[in-house]
């Protein structure tokens, strides 16, 4: 795993820089709104979005250059979602990577506006932002596809599913169907953004990504679950315990630690049969979805 995780930092560092660079100055009025932008964005994270945008343009030959724009626009959504999501009125969380919640740091009003901003300069980004080998009709593509896994049919869908799922018994389909709109929306369009970024995608190559992304994103969001249980506030960045205290429905609560344990290896699994029509090229990608079943944070 030490030449994932030096490819994470590559990665990681990439998007840092381009998202460091493409932010409006905190010194354009309005001040504070544009710290409060800085304060989010710059606020760590492990960049999972974004590293799956250049794991899958990598995968068809593409370098990180060509995947930048589509790799700092999903990280923007992802940034605005934290900020919505961690609002009194929604999920009312003090702590997000360690750190305290924009709201908590800013204000409540600060913080929906900050949302509001990110959520639409992603697609300032991803329209104006260059990408090499792709012609317009593919960013249009890819453009739309961010806004639906953004949207309501999407991870807002799922954000709203799962206020309205707190204190009631779901199924495990409802919690699936939650969680692959909540969580696995913007999963899966970071993995094809990057692949339509490389310009050369096949549709056969498309639905073995849609596949593969599918199972992560639901094995991301299992593991998310067992950590909230088993894992430690300090090293998770935010407070150890939160959705069993809200009452909010999981897979550990369903299934029992080991059934929940299983079924994100079972979804691992078949993320990696997904991509057995392609070559060592994408190793990332396989080496991620093991990461994901894996972490501890």
């Amino acid at each position: 795993m030490l030449a994932l995780q030096e490819k994470f930092e590559t990665y990681q560092s990439v998007v840092d820089t381009g998202l460091n660079t493409t932010l409006l100055s905190q010194e354009l009025v309005p001040e504070r709104l544009h710290e409060a932008i800085h304060y989010v964005v710059l606020n760590g994270g492990k960049r999972i979005r974004p590293i799956l945008v250049f794991a899958a343009a990598e995968a068809l030959g593409a370098n990180m250059q060509q995947a930048l724009a589509p790799a700092m626009a999903v990280e923007l959504i992802h940034a605005y979602s934290l900020v919505h999501d961690d609002l009194p009125a929604m999920d009312d969380d003090d702590l997000r990577r360690g750190k305290p919640t924009c709201h908590v740091a800013y204000d409540e009003a600060t913080a929906i506006l900050t949302g509001d901003a990110l959520l639409t300069y992603a697609f300032e980004v991803l329209a104006a932002e260059e990408i090499p080998l792709i012609d317009d009709k593919t960013r249009l593509t890819m453009i739309k596809l961010l806004a639906t896994a953004s949207g309501s049919q999407g991870m807002v869908g799922g954000q709203a599913i799962d206020l309205y799922a707190v204190g009631k018994n779901l199924s495990l389909e409802a919690l699936k169907t939650m969680h692959s709109l909540k969580t696995g929306a913007l999963i899966k369009a970071s993995t094809l953004l990057g692949a339509y970024s490389a310009g050369n995608v096949t549709p056969t190559q498309i639905n073995a990504l849609a596949e593969y992304s599918t199972c992560i994103g639901l094995a991301f969001q299992i593991q998310d679950d067992i950590l909230d249980i088993e894992g430690d506030t300090v090293v998770i960045g935010k407070s150890q315990g939160s959705d069993e205290a809200k009452n909010k429905p999981t897979y550990p609560a369903l299934l029992g630690m080991d059934g929940a344990k299983q079924a994100a290896q079972d979804m691992h699994n078949k993320a990696i049969e997904a991509l057995r029509i392609f070559d060592e090229k994408a190793d990332t990608l396989r080496q991620i979805s093991e990461y994901i079943v894996s972490r501890k944070h």
